[in-house]
């Protein structure tokens, strides 16, 4: 430990987020840099702890005191090294991880967590920029053939581990572009599109194939797939949305959020110089209040919505850790994100019971209700009914499973009760050389549960194609986040 008192003389503090008059103008990151010494000291707050139960509470098992002590001492080329030894993709998780490590850290039993989510991506983007992060052949091949369908994290991280093993390994892409929901779910402004294709440059430099456009059950045959490789692997996530059926569900003007993001993103990608779906000057009602009606929120802003208002069947949370959510669990608090601080309002213990429409046509408000607990179950309050107008309804309500597509038939795979397609606990399916990673076959998870899942399969194909293995195994697919 490098300052045995730091967690005593040093605050917790966090980079800077731009001002919002400044950045809602653009579409780039929110944070301001954070300087290289102020990282280093937020590192020394790490305070040695007999059992660090941030590794309890990050499914990657990141090394993370090794790695805060390394930087403490100034050695980022080792820092590197150790965080790398667990996550294939640091800079996406330091961006877009809800940080379950920093809900778990012993010093956050009675004082501010230490800054692990920051000193990660510090690390690996140091990293990026000091040439450190170099391709990784492997010395030989073993002439083993894996196709993985999604190139999410999912699929990507089991495509790094089996091309780093020494087998061919093809990842197939439905969209024009490689990098599933990080590239056309996730806004610029939270993650640049940048850091995806860098690390996509690495793996190709590894020996990984990327064929993007190509639909596995339309363009390929699961049953072609299965002939022409030795093992396939399924992590094509969980991409059904969830919807609201209610009346006038059908008027125009009310979209999944999925619909909308990736038009957005597709804007900056150049394909598009104006999104069908900007929703500029208009009144706009977000439902649903995660991570993904906070990405809608944001992009809002920044396409000049005129009012911006999500919505929350739930209760208000608190501000502190309830009682009911104990540590190291990951606690269900107000949280304020990036977007929040740009404006729009946030209305929580609603129900919307149906849509209305001044022309039958298109959506012109939402009929709400107000909602309560009683007897464990959401009651509407009687009186409590409103009318919200809205010109755009984004649904951000979560997603409920893998798609029934042409490929679960050809491959000859399950689906179980939950929209999951099914799959042991070594992540193997009844079918012989099928495997299935990431939400696809867990359900909708965080990131880090996705990177996770994707190495442990890896290791189970390597093991079934080669008898052993040597590529580490994180976590099991019976295992549960403790929130999700």
């Amino acid at each position: 430990m490098g300052d045995p008192k730091g967690f005593l003389t040093t605050d917790r503090q966090l980079p800077t987020r731009r001002p919002v008059d400044i950045r809602i103008r653009d579409w780039r990151e929110v944070y301001e840099d954070f300087e290289i010494r102020d990282v280093e000291q937020q590192a020394g707050r790490c305070m040695d702890c007999g059992i660090p139960f941030c590794h309890n509470g990050c499914p990657l098992g990141n090394l993370i005191p090794e790695w805060n002590d390394l930087v403490f001492e100034r050695d980022w080329g080792q820092a590197i090294e150790r965080l790398h030894a667990t996550n294939n993709f640091p800079e996406f998780t330091g961006r877009l991880c809800p940080a379950p490590c920093e809900a778990a850290c012993v010093l956050g039993i009675n004082a501010d967590p230490v800054t692990i989510k920051q000193v990660e991506v510090s690390i690996v983007d140091k990293a990026w920029e000091s040439g450190w992060i170099t391709p990784s052949p492997p010395d030989r091949l073993s002439g083993r053939t894996v196709a993985i369908i999604g190139s999410g994290p999912a699929g990507l991280a089991a495509a790094q581990q089996l091309a780093r093993a020494g087998h061919t390994v093809a990842v197939f892409e439905r969209s024009d572009r490689i990098g599933g929901l990080l590239r056309y779910g996730i806004p610029e402004f939270k993650m640049e599109k940048h850091h995806v294709d860098q690390r996509l440059a690495q793996m190709e430099a590894e020996g990984v194939k990327f064929r993007p456009g190509v639909e596995i059950g339309v363009d390929i045959t699961g049953s072609d797939l299965r002939r022409r490789y030795d093992a396939v692997v399924v992590a094509v996530g969980a991409t059904v949305p969830r919807d609201l059926n209610v009346p006038g569900r059908h008027y125009e003007g009310i979209h999944q959020a999925m619909d909308f993001l990736p038009l957005a993103n597709r804007v900056q990608e150049g394909d598009l110089e104006y999104s069908p779906l900007n929703v500029a000057g208009k009144k706009v009602v977000i439902l649903g209040g995660g991570d993904t009606g906070a990405d809608c929120l944001g992009t809002a802003h920044r396409q000049g919505a005129a009012s911006v208002t999500q919505l929350e069947i739930m209760p208000l949370p608190d501000t502190t850790r309830p009682e009911s959510q104990p540590w190291p669990t990951y606690p269900m608090v107000y949280r304020v994100s990036s977007a929040h601080e740009e404006g729009g309002e946030r209305i929580f213990s609603v129900s919307t019971q149906k849509f209305v429409s001044e022309d039958g046509l298109t959506v012109s408000g939402l009929e709400l209700v107000e909602v309560e607990f009683t007897n464990g179950s959401l009651v509407p309050i009687n009186g409590s009914e409103q009318v919200l107008a809205a010109d755009i309804v984004l649904l951000a309500l979560g997603f409920t499973g893998a798609e029934r597509a042409a490929y679960i038939e050809q491959l000859g795979v399950e689906v179980d009760d939950r929209g999951n397609i099914a799959r042991k606990p070594d992540f193997t399916t009844d079918i012989e050389g099928v495997f299935v990673a990431g939400d696809a076959g867990r359900g909708q998870s965080l990131i880090v549960w996705a990177i996770a899942e994707g190495r442990a399969a890896a290791a189970s194909v390597d093991s079934y194609l080669m008898g052993s293995t040597n590529l580490p195994s994180p976590v099991l697919a019976t295992d549960r986040p403790l929130t999700v």
